[in-house]
């Protein structure tokens, strides 16, 4: 359990940052769980509008027509669809507006967390730009997958800021514990990145007229499978090697989870590719690449520093 940090003296602070009441770490870490939470729930979301065909619902950007801001009824369900997932992104600009906000006015001064929180909040815009120019290049699955990236980076900025803002000193890990992580971190990303081309190549395009990314889908949804046996290889690892070194109980804690949470996707990763991409299935793959992403940032996190 943490402390808070001695009262140190009060540094100067601008009027209009005296209108933000003052935070402790705690309700920096809450909002950046919400954060994290809202981020997830954007690549859920976002996966339902790519699994159900709604990808044009709205068919331009940022208006979901011509002559509207809003889906009518003509657009069906599939308007209906992509327009709450616009929807969401305002949720998460506003989560994202409020962390950097209590970020900024935490005393005394964080500049590694101010500089986490504001590149978080940047990627919210770079976002929206990326996700209207898939629309208006008719869903390219390449923008398409840089649009859901961001996520995943958002996600990782967030937690990464979560764990920098500890105020007790992080433990002394052997540099075998130290390396595995790193890989984990390597790896997971590697897992992700290969997904999207998976998902480019496959049929669950967001559109019926959409094209795909021009790869096998046989043969990328092999080596993805492959880089993920590696990923459980490594992560097998480092479970086994922070169980018999010295490294802190949170630690172990996290890097079981992470094993856990990879085999769970590994099952509902091989259950959609035998079963046909049922969307319900690939919809909780997209949900636990979330969750990995946010863990596997939490084990590198909480690495700590090098043993002497």
């Amino acid at each position: 359990m943490t402390t808070e940090p001695p009262p140190r003296e009060a540094e100067p602070v601008s009027r209009f940052w005296r209108l933000v009441p003052e935070p402790s770490l705690d309700v920096v870490r809450r909002w950046g769980w919400a954060s994290v939470a809202v981020n997830i729930g954007i690549v859920v979301t976002g996966g339902l509008v790519r699994l159900t065909g709604s990808g044009l619902g709205c068919p331009t950007w940022p208006s979901c027509t011509d002559d509207s801001y809003v889906p009518h009824a003509a657009l069906g369900y599939h308007g209906a669809i992509e327009f709450t997932n616009r929807m969401l992104g305002f949720v998460v600009g506003v989560v994202a507006i409020c962390t950097w906000l209590v970020v900024m006015r935490y005393r005394p001064v964080r500049h590694d967390l101010r500089r986490l929180a504001t590149a978080a909040a940047l990627g919210v815009p770079l976002q929206a730009v990326i996700g209207g120019i898939s629309v208006l290049t008719g869903l390219n699955p390449w923008i398409v997958s840089a649009h859901f990236l961001v996520s995943p980076i958002i996600i990782t900025l967030t937690v990464s800021m979560m764990r920098r803002s500890r105020t007790s000193p992080y433990p002394h890990t052997p540099p075998v514990v130290r390396a595995l992580a790193t890989a984990c971190v390597v790896a997971v990303w590697l897992t992700v990145a290969l997904g999207t081309v998976v998902t480019g190549a496959g049929p669950h395009s967001g559109d019926p007229e959409t094209g795909r990314n021009g790869f096998d889908p046989e043969l990328v949804s092999q080596l993805h499978a492959d880089v993920v046996f590696g990923l459980l290889g490594i992560t097998i690892a480092l479970v086994i090697a922070t169980r018999v070194t010295a490294t802190s109980r949170t630690l172990r804690k996290l890097a079981a989870w992470l094993l856990a949470i990879e085999l769970l996707q590994g099952v509902v990763g091989f259950t959609q590719y035998f079963t046909g991409l049922p969307w319900g299935v690939v919809l909780v793959h997209m949900f636990l690449a979330g969750l990995l992403i946010a863990l596997v940032t939490a084990v590198y996190g909480e690495r700590g520093t090098p043993a002497t």
